[in-house]
């Protein structure tokens, strides 16, 4: 079902996925509205989609999640909220007051906004994370939703996104003020990447420091399936499709997906010498470190961090949740978002593969271009 005529709000909007989703509504849809709600909106972004939008409108709501009025004036007329934003944080860095703060209140604020003014369809964007690993590394090999785990989460920032996720798809079936009811489902991407990925860029800028040798944190065996980001991207969109669709509604709202496409299973560490090899990277055969001694070092520098919170802000570079998530086999199935939401990636892995390295050769020009300066 189309999204014709519909006013659409993007939390986000100038985030990594955000900026994607952003563009494919315009490119694929005659919206009435897109708002683009962010801490910060770059003017060159929102000059950027001049030429994609046609007949939609694009306005800009710059502020924090945080803010009840800011929200309230989004979602007013709306019928569609994407909520991409939430903070990032996988070795420690943030204050955990200031993880829930954004990404479990700033939802809940959202969730009482949509609520207040009426708004029909949230699409909640979730995170692999949230499913785990566990502190054991138990493995899962192409899992779906219904396969039993016991997550047991330890990252400040995978409580947070489960937290966040369990108050959006509790929502499901919430009565709006004027009578109706919100529906809402929640989408659980892989590892995404992509142009514009900060996470391969940083992998790519410490290669580059180890003499173009990728540094080996995960062992090959330790297969996971990232996912690229304009597929990320056609999923929101046909969640959405899916959410306004009477048909539909019923069954979609209230649950959760996965959303993988077609790469190949890989280690993480492997996955980044794929995209960066055509660029003369090569990586290291094994990691510096076997696991057990790594494991007994986080253990050591986490107590160090505790010991010195009251006087020293000190995080570890690697800690035993983001070891343990190193070293685990953990993909899963998009049949499901296939079989509801109509779910199919645009992008097959040799195009997602050239896009993202051609990116990266872009990058890495710069960076070469700059030690010379």
């Amino acid at each position: 079902m189309s999204l014709l005529g519909d006013v659409c709000v993007v939390t986000g909007a100038c985030g990594f996925l955000g900026q994607y989703l952003v563009k494919l509504l315009l490119e694929e849809e005659k919206l009435a509205e897109i708002r683009l709600l962010d801490r910060i909106v770059r003017p060159e972004f929102v000059q950027d989609l001049e030429d994609k939008r046609g007949e939609t409108s694009v306005s800009v709501f710059e502020g924090d999640i945080r803010d009840t009025d800011l929200l309230r004036r989004a979602c007013r007329g709306a019928s569609i909220v994407f909520h991409t934003v939430s903070l990032i944080d996988v070795i420690g860095t943030l204050k955990y007051s200031e993880l829930h703060g954004v990404n479990v209140k700033g939802t809940q604020m959202l969730l009482e906004a949509c609520i207040q003014e009426n708004v029909c369809s949230l699409i909640y964007t979730s995170s692999i994370e949230v499913a785990g690993p566990n502190p054991h590394g138990d493995p899962i090999v192409n899992g779906d939703e219904d396969t039993p785990y016991s997550a047991c989460l330890r990252f400040p920032y995978s409580r947070t996104k489960k937290e966040a996720e369990d108050l959006c798809l509790h929502a499901q079936g919430e009565v709006l003020r004027n009578g109706g009811h919100l529906a809402t489902c929640a989408l659980r991407p892989m590892y995404i990447f992509g142009a514009g990925c900060r996470f391969t860029l940083g992998h790519m800028r410490d290669g580059i420091r180890n003499g173009n040798v990728l540094l080996r944190a995960s062992p090959r065996e330790a297969l996971v399936n990232p996912v690229y980001v304009g597929n990320v991207a056609a999923a929101h969109l046909q969640a959405a499709r899916a959410l306004r669709d009477p048909h539909k509604r019923a069954a979609v709202g209230g649950n959760m997906y996965y959303v993988a496409d077609d790469t190949p299973p890989v280690s993480y560490s492997d996955f980044n010498h794929t995209v960066l090899a055509p660029l003369g990277f090569g990586i290291q055969e094994r990691p510096t470190l076997p696991f057990p001694v790594l494991y007994v070092i986080c253990f050591l520098m986490e107590m160090l961090q505790t010991v010195l919170r009251p006087f020293l802000r000190f995080t570890p570079p690697l800690n035993r949740q983001l070891l343990t998530m190193l070293h685990t086999p953990f993909s899963f199935s998009y049949q499901k978002a296939k079989r509801d939401l109509g779910y199919t990636p645009r992008y097959s892995w040799e195009e997602a593969r050239k896009i993202t390295t051609d990116w990266l050769a872009l990058m890495l020009a710069k960076e070469r271009a700059q030690d010379h300066h």
